[in-house]
């Protein structure tokens, strides 16, 4: 009887230890949860930080940069507008390229027409008269009338003369020009010379005026330097228009040829006292 209350004991005091073990173990593993959830909370947590620090270190990585390349993003720009450029250029450039054929073509046109007149004088405000199947003849009279030592000197020759243009205007109230050609091209230098170095030229009393005979294009070329070349020539600056349409003038003991306008006007930029002068005119 003793034996078997001890056992009944014994077991009740087993069942104790093991409802107890049980329960321990039990809030052991809840716990053990717990700290489980805490742990992946706080990796979370971490995980979000490390890529909040890692995204500043970018941030400021790219701050930097802009900082120590301050020019960078305006060269990215300029690269830009090069680009749009050169593609505009490509877009353009058959155009250009058909300008510049049409202009080299007209200058061609215009130096062939300005060789073929290089041998002619062009005289200027002769009246109209019964006298002009004759002109050959008027010719010789203006050249005797105003350079006789020429006419003794030179073997005088003509080889055309005509007025122009050919038919007579009624509108037009001055007279027509006309237009010597000259065997030679030297011939012709050496009157217009001379025409040059008088005060005047006549034909019977009238006041008349030499000059070379160009195409159209070269003599409005040869008009725009007008205005420049008398201011050039009060300041005794020698100045001269060469053949075709080119200025010529001497400044510090320098002889300076221009063809056109742009040229000139940049070269003055060097000379203040020359620039002064030019500067309501250019």
């Amino acid at each position: 009887m003793r034996r078997q209350r001890n056992r009944t004991k014994l077991s009740m005091e087993d069942i104790e230890f093991r409802t107890t073990l049980l329960r321990s173990l039990k809030n052991c593993l809840e716990a053990a949860d717990k700290c489980s959830e805490i742990l992946k909370k706080s990796n979370e947590t971490l995980d979000l930080i490390l890529g909040n620090q890692l995204e500043i270190k970018h941030t400021r990585t790219e701050i930097t940069n802009i900082i120590q390349t301050p020019d960078s993003r305006p060269e990215e720009r300029k690269n830009q507008v090069n680009d749009l450029k050169c593609e505009e250029a490509k877009n353009t450039q058959p155009e250009k390229q058909n300008e510049k054929r049409i202009q080299k073509c007209e200058d061609s046109v215009r130096s062939l027409w300005d060789s073929f007149k290089r041998t002619n004088i062009r005289i200027i405000g002769v009246p109209e008269d019964e006298r002009d199947q004759d002109i050959e003849n008027l010719f010789e009279e203006i050249m005797t009338e105003n350079f006789p030592h020429l006419v003794k000197e030179m073997d005088l020759q003509v080889q055309e003369a005509r007025r122009t243009p050919n038919k007579r205007n009624p509108k037009r109230t001055t007279p027509r020009h006309i237009i010597i050609k000259m065997p030679r091209a030297k011939d012709k230098e050496r009157i217009l010379k001379t025409a040059r170095g008088r005060n005047s030229v006549t034909y019977k009393g009238v006041p008349i005026r030499l000059s070379a005979d160009f195409s159209t294009e070269t003599l409005q070329a040869r008009r725009e330097w007008q205005e420049i070349f008398k201011v050039m020539n009060t300041k005794n600056l020698q100045p001269r228009l060469l053949y075709p349409a080119k200025l010529s003038f001497r400044i510090e003991g320098q002889i300076k040829s221009f063809t056109d306008k742009e040229k000139l006007k940049e070269f003055i930029t060097t000379k203040p006292g020359l620039y002064e002068m030019l500067k309501g005119i250019l």
